[in-house]
Order: C-alpha cells, then sequence, then structure tokens
C-alpha cells in the first residue's frame, strides 16, 4: 500500500520529541500538514517543526490532561490548519510507583497525573476531534497503547491501566463512529529508543531489556510511526478498532 496524506490535516498531541516527532516527520515526508502538540518543551517542538518537510505545520502548545486545554489544542489545529482529517494521541507520561515502597500520597499523585494525561487527555481529545470530523464528512484517529496495558506493570501500575483503558475506550468509539466514517486505531509499543526509556535503557537493566526480543533490541521511534501511519491511511478502514503490536515479539498475547 502506498501511503500518501498530501494535504491531510493532522494533529499529533506530545509531538516535540520521541515517537510523537517521528510520527510527524513520517507524515509530513508524504504530504501531510502536521500541527505539533507540546505541553512546555518549546525548544524540542520548534525543532520538530523544523524538521518537517513541507510547508503549513503549526505548533500548539497545550496541556492535553487539561479539558480547556484539549478543547482549544483541537480548536486551534482546526483553525490553522484549515480543518483536521486524522488525530494521533501520543502525549504520554510514565512514572514508577511501586505499590511496596511508595506511600499513598505519592500513589494517589501517580495515579491522578498518569490517568488525566494517558487515559482521560487521550479520551478528550477524541471527543473533540470526533465533533468536528462528524460535521466535516469523517477522519481517523490512531491511539497509542502500550505492551503495558496487556502484561502489566508491576512497578507502574497506573500506567498499565492507563493504557488498557486506552485500549478500550478506542474499540468502544471504533463502534460508535463508524457510521459517521470515522476510523479508529491503536498501536501498543514495548521499549523504543525515546528520551522517555533512556536511562532505564543505559542502566545495567537495559541488556535483559534488549533480550526480551528476539531481534536483541527495542523499537526505534520509525517503527511506530509506520504503524500509525497504516492505521491513518485510505484504504485500511477495515481495520477500525484494530490494536496493532509493535514490541519485536518481546510480548505475545493470544
Amino acid at each position: 500500500m502506498m501511503l500518501n496524506f498530501s494535504g491531510k490535516k493532522i494533529m499529533i498531541t506530545g509531538a516535540s520529541r520521541g515517537i510523537g516527532c517521528a510520527v510527524a516527520k513520517a507524515f509530513a515526508e508524504t504530504g501531510g500538514i502536521v500541527a505539533v502538540n507540546f505541553k512546555d518543551n518549546q525548544k524540542s517542538a520548534s525543532e520538530t517543526l523544523n524538521a518537517l518537510d513541507g510547508e503549513g505545520h503549526v505548533l500548539i502548545k497545550a496541556d492535553v490532561s487539561i479539558p480547556e486545554e484539549a478543547r482549544r489544542a483541537v480548536e486551534e489545529s482546526v483553525s490553522k490548519l484549515n480543518g483536521l482529517d486524522i488525530v494521533v494521541n501520543n502525549a504520554g507520561i510514565f512514572e514508577q510507583h511501586p505499590v511496596g515502597s511508595v506511600d499513598f500520597d505519592e500513589w494517589c499523585l501517580a495515579w491522578q497525573k498518569t490517568i488525566g494525561v494517558n487515559l482521560i487527555g487521550s479520551a478528550n481529545i477524541c471527543y473533540l476531534a470526533a465533533q468536528h470530523m462528524m460535521q466535516s464528512g469523517g477522519g481517523r484517529i490512531v491511539n497509542i497503547s502500550s505492551r503495558g496495558a496487556f502484561r502489566g506493570e508491576p512497578d507502574s501500575p497506573a500506567y498499565g491501566a492507563s493504557k488498557a483503558g486506552v485500549n478500550a475506550f478506542s474499540q468502544s468509539l471504533a463502534v460508535a463512529l463508524a457510521p459517521h466514517n470515522i476510523f479508529i486505531g491503536v498501536v501498543a509499543p514495548g521499549f523504543v529508543e525515546t528520551d522517555m526509556a533512556a536511562n532505564i535503557l543505559a542502566s545495567p537493566a537495559g541488556d535483559a531489556i534488549r533480550a526480551q526480543s528476539p531481534l536483541g533490541r527495542v523499537a526505534r521511534p520509525e517503527e511506530i510511526a509506520g504503524a500509525v501511519l497504516f492505521l491513518a491511511s485510505d484504504g485500511a478502514e477495515f481495520t477500525t478498532g484494530t490494536i496493532i503490536d509493535v514490541n519485536g515479539a518481546s510480548y505475545l498475547r493470544s
């Protein structure tokens, strides 16, 4: 399948670095016009913007965990891009909070923050984007999940739970929005070479993490981007509701 996003208007949350940056570059390379959302890393977001092929790309500063900022992010994207065809929910956080070693206040805060960004933020962006897409004739939404949604995250249970929630609401929306010509896909990576994973991959645990895959490595951000672009492409409509694992066979589910 030849991927061509020429003229497509695309909003990507958390696009200043890592997976989001790679997705933005991949869409731009195929003709897409991208709104690069970021929370507070203006420098990285500007670097991503400047690295994109083509013209018309814009920056959107917003914290998607705050409902009114999520609303503004979608509205600004629609306004600045003159439309919105594709949304990629990539913004996310990962914090360790082992049940046996954090106090209750730390535990509560970790859950509040993680669910707020990873689950509620993504759900709100989906809702807001869908309102526009239902009026404009349809669109594509791709949500970034994690293998942790399936295998569990013992040191970061809120993260695993938030991503399981992303899977569930994505599949619910796939059914609800298909009559409106809006198609929903999910990409569930394992470890990826990003800033978020850099410390643990550079630690003594890094070799064991790489050995989880028979390929002996972790994913590159560009590999995640490839799956995102497939789900967002014309011709992939019948994959709506699909969750694509991109983890190098490090975790296999039935």
